[in-house]
């Protein structure tokens, strides 16, 4: 992966405990502010790889909330892509494990609608009876939330190498044993 992104778990290891075939990458945020789109943005171009791994389904979220409790559900292994609130420079890449997940929210993460949407919509996931092998979110430090529809110029340069941290961990997530 490139000099810009963080693996915030103990070990690759931590975020996969046993094999998994399909995994949801699930792209949130608002195209219409800036960087807070990127994982739209992420889920997109991955949409569109045809080298991407077979199970890889890039859904892109947006801002749908509730609305994405099928898609959930319906997935063993999730993978967030968001812009994600670090302190660190704009384009700045973070691999959270579901422990690291919840700190980071913990620590006042959640700083978009669509950040405690998540929330809501894996809370009421686990009421539904869902359990994930693994979750993860592959946050994107934005350098702009305002309006536009243009992503700012570090956050644009990350999204190929978000792109190749979401494909190396569905296959790291695949090929665990």
């Amino acid at each position: 992966m490139g000099d810009n992104v963080t693996i915030d778990a103990p070990t690759v290891d931590g975020l996969a405990t046993r094999r998994t075939r399909d995994v949801l990458v699930l792209g949130l945020g608002n195209t219409l502010l800036a960087d807070d789109g990127v994982g739209v943005h992420v889920v997109r171009r991955l949409a569109r790889d045809r080298h991407a791994p077979p199970g890889l389904h890039a859904v892109d979220g947006g801002t749908l909330g509730f609305r994405l409790l099928d898609h959930v559900t319906r997935s063993d292994a999730v993978l967030v892509v968001d812009a994600a609130d670090f302190g660190e420079p704009g384009g700045t890449i973070r691999l959270l494990d579901r422990d690291a997940l919840a700190g980071h929210i913990g620590r006042g993460g959640r700083r978009s609608a669509h950040e405690a949407g998540l929330v809501d919509l894996l809370t009421l996931a686990r009421l539904d009876g869902w359990a994930p092998g693994r979750l993860a979110l592959l946050g994107i430090q934005p350098q702009l939330i305002d309006w536009g529809e243009q992503l700012s110029e570090p956050v644009a340069h990350s999204v190929a190498t978000a792109c190749r941290a979401a494909v190396q961990t569905v296959l790291a997530w695949q090929t665990a044993e």
